[in-house]
């Protein structure tokens, strides 16, 4: 069950064919979406990284978290996708590193999630690379 604070987006509207229902969640619809699918899946240290006022970033916001197995940054990985999908109807622009599971990307454009095996978070560090963005912390399973 995703955590009560977390809001899904309303229906708006249907497409053309009057069959499917039509979601418009913002970049902040898709980050909370993203934690929620984490929190539920017990990703540890899960933070966002707010970077629309750095200079020359390439999104508005990262959101990283790790897993202690490959097993569960999979399974991260499926559910964040799943539940980004199924509440904001977004499918992601582009993924990589499911086939290794130490560290998987998903591009949202204005969202990237970065799902890490620990020790290669530990390694890579991505989080100082960006020391001039916001940084959230969201309670995760530590």
């Amino acid at each position: 069950m995703l955590s009560a604070n977390i809001k899904i987006p309303t229906f708006v509207g249907t497409n053309s064919n009057m069959k499917k229902k039509v979601v418009i969640c913002n970049s902040e619809d898709i980050l909370l979406q993203a934690v929620a699918a984490m929190q539920e899946k017990k990703a540890k240290e899960i933070v966002s990284l707010d970077l629309t006022e750095v200079q020359d970033a390439v999104t508005d916001h990262f959101l990283i978290c790790h897993a202690t197995s490959k097993a569960q940054v999979n399974a991260v990985y499926d559910y964040v996708v799943e539940i980004v999908t199924k509440n904001c109807g977004e499918h992601p622009y582009h993924r990589e590193g499911y086939e290794n599971s130490e560290w998987i990307l998903i591009d949202y454009v204005d969202v990237v999630v970065h799902i890490f095996l620990e020790e290669t978070r530990n390694f890579y560090n991505i989080e100082s690379l960006w020391a001039d963005a916001k940084f959230k912390h969201y309670v995760s399973d530590e």
